[in-house]
């Protein structure tokens, strides 16, 4: 559950986060999502400053200069991590946005974060965003055919919450793309 320290660093956090991603209620066409991952980082990492991914998982101010869009219209089912089939006009469009990306951009990689409300405990949050965001990996690479190598991921479960609340809300379940090459030595 959220505490209220929990809750007022996510209201700072949502109210300071410039290049924060945006949040749409339907899914995104490919053309904006490719859009909103080309554009500029909101701030430059100087060559000798860039990390690894892993440390880029964990550095939540670098994470925030990356150009990225937020996707709440994939549905899981309850409890579920599995993209289910009817899902996957929707995982096309991001697939359709990776492949012209990378057409445009070779090189390109590109973080999948996965994130949940705060509803449950938060260790089972955090393995179910985790399974979420491998999960849509998968099926971008095994069913659209984007290559492995472009896609990172990682869970973040309730600790990034857009809407700071305790109980269910769905602009909190959601994947985030973020396109991190220029911060990745």
């Amino acid at each position: 559950m959220l505490n209220r320290r929990q809750m007022l660093g996510a209201t700072i956090a949502a109210s300071l986060m410039p290049g924060a991603a945006m949040a749409q209620s339907s899914m995104p066409s490919a053309s904006r999502i490719q859009r909103s991952l080309e554009a500029a980082p909101a701030q430059r990492v100087r060559p000798q400053d860039r990390v690894t991914v892993r440390e880029l998982k964990r550095r939540p101010d670098l994470r925030r200069r990356a150009p990225s869009i937020d996707i709440q219209a994939i549905n899981f089912g309850f409890d579920s991590a599995e993209i289910p089939y009817s899902q996957f006009r929707k995982v096309e469009e991001i697939a359709d946005a990776l492949h012209r990306l990378r057409r445009r951009r070779p090189g390109t990689v590109v973080l999948l974060e996965g994130h949940t409300d705060a509803v449950g405990s938060f260790g089972y949050n955090q393995q179910l965003s985790e399974r979420r965001a491998a999960s849509l990996r998968r099926v971008l690479v095994r069913e659209f055919r984007v290559p492995a190598r472009m896609l990172e991921t990682v869970g973040y479960g309730e600790e990034f919450l857009l809407v700071p609340t305790p109980h269910e809300n769905w602009r909190n379940r959601r994947v985030t793309l973020r396109r991190i090459d220029d911060f990745i030595r």
